[in-house]
């Protein structure tokens, strides 16, 4: 998924590393699993602590939020570069979602020929190994060419549990999530051998029926990739896929909080159906995330985004995203309604479970990763923290 913009390519600042062995953030009023009150937050490394000395290093962050960094499930790329490009780009998609806040992010590819799938999850998996990213996420080839949204319908392909495991075996243990579509031929043994092997199947760009998606969940599917988009609609007499991964408690399931993908109506009604316990909100972003609008590739597809919203040029499908979460944030909680401690949980605590990683991310509580952002009154965002160290230094009036 290579960057076809012409404009200049998004700048990525540099981490900065705190040259403060303990650094104590006082004041501001911090959302925890226990509850939201104001509360102080103690650094030391890359971990929160529960002690701070009292030679640690103050910033008081009166009149400000403080929350978990973002866990990204499926993101593509920004800052004009995707995570199907070379390790430059691949590091400046990272920085770009970065400085928005996502302190975890799993890498997604988008279909493609096997071979080259095989060679993205090989490079990719030395970002893994290093820490960078959390994962690989495969987006297709394994899709239905029914509901193919800005996938190349000539490179779609069953999915072969033998296929499968040669994705499986390139990504060298760091293949986190596949996504597929469960109904074709091969579907439900794939799914098997994904579970089998701790790959989290994602039911997603599918034609399924109800009953047909519940075999999927029965076989060891968890995931709703992107709920509503790329599947057929609910209805009163064919249910389909929406219905199943809805009511089953077992399936997280993703949503794209941009005000394109999703209807707000339909936003609540997963958010009420599931529960903020089970809502995962993702970017699905491309290229153009952090960048703006301009013409660019998705794979083989031009894509032309106008507006924020990416579209392929040939069709009009909507092609991604160029959100980052923390707009996907300040919108759950200043248009859409939704608490910030429900806000926080699918943004952070949901996805860090998902990944099996609460016992380091997702929470400020002692003992975690130091993972944390700085917002204001309003929910803009004002520093990023990743490891102990600040991605972008708090902002503050």
């Amino acid at each position: 998924m290579r960057a076809a913009h012409s404009g200049a390519r998004g700048t990525a600042r540099t981490t900065t590393t705190n040259p403060h062995p303990t650094t104590l953030l006082t004041g501001a009023t911090t959302v925890l699993p226990s509850g939201t009150s104001v509360q102080d937050i103690a650094v030391d490394g890359k971990h929160i602590t529960s002690e701070a000395p009292q030679t640690a290093h103050r910033i008081d962050l009166t009149g400000h939020y403080l929350i978990p960094g973002f866990v990204d499930l499926h993101n593509h790329g920004g800052g004009g570069a995707s995570f199907s490009g070379t390790a430059d780009d691949v590091q400046t998609a990272l920085q770009t979602h970065r400085t928005h806040g996502t302190t975890t992010l799993v890498a997604s590819t988008v279909t493609n020929d096997l071979d080259v799938l095989a060679r993205q999850a090989g490079l990719l998996s030395e970002f893994a190994e290093d820490g960078e990213i959390a994962g690989i996420h495969f987006e297709g080839p394994f899709i239905s060419p029914c509901r193919k949204g800005a996938h190349s319908e000539a490179l779609l392909r069953h999915p072969d549990p033998a296929d499968v495991r040669k994705l499986i075996d390139a990504a060298r243990g760091h293949a986190t999530m596949l996504t597929l579509a469960t109904e074709l031929p091969g579907g439900i043994d794939s799914v098997r051998l994904l579970t089998e092997h701790g790959v989290i199947a994602a039911i997603g760009h599918t034609d399924a029926t109800y009953e047909q998606t519940r075999e999927a969940i029965e076989a060891g599917a968890t995931v709703a990739t992107h709920l509503f988009n790329a599947m057929p609609p609910l209805g009163h007499r064919a249910p389909g896929p929406v219905a199943a991964l809805l009511e089953d408690p077992r399936v997280t399931v993703e949503l794209i909080n941009d005000g394109t993908h999703l209807h707000p109506a339909a936003l609540e009604l997963a958010f009420r159906l599931a529960g903020a316990e089970r809502v995962a909100f993702i970017t699905d972003a491309m290229d153009a995330a952090g960048i703006g609008d301009g013409r660019y590739l998705l794979g083989p597809l031009e894509v032309e985004v106008a507006g924020g919203v990416a579209r392929l040029v040939e069709g009009g499908a909507i092609a991604g995203s160029t959100l980052t979460l923390d707009r996907a944030f300040k919108r759950a909680v200043t248009v859409d309604g939704i608490r910030i401690e429900d806000a926080v949980q699918a943004l952070c605590v949901n996805p860090a479970r998902l990944l099996g990683r609460w016992g380091e991310i997702g929470s400020l509580e002692p003992g975690k990763l130091a993972d944390l952002l700085v917002l204001d009154e309003n929910f803009d965002l004002k520093g990023v923290m990743r490891h102990g160290s600040w991605v972008t230094t708090p902002e503050l009036a």
